[in-house]
């Protein structure tokens, strides 16, 4: 079992899951700005990385507040 997985999402690469040591978990390493709320999250399986990655697709960037 390899201790370390690529997530792509819709052909970009969201990030990285790395296999925790002496553990069955996987830390999520953002690597597009899109995938920055999940950076750091620890996860069962590389699959539910990868869910995780598909719904935060989906959702729409955060706008930042305007100044009035």
């Amino acid at each position: 079992m390899s201790d370390a997985y690529i997530i792509e999402v819709a052909d970009e690469t969201a990030g990285i899951v790395v296999r925790q040591e002496s553990e069955k978990s996987f830390r999520f390493h953002a690597s597009a700005p899109r995938y920055y709320p999940l950076d750091g999250k620890i996860f069962s399986a590389p699959r539910d990385a990868e869910r995780a990655a598909l719904a935060q697709f989906g959702r729409a960037p955060k706008q930042k507040a305007r100044a009035a």
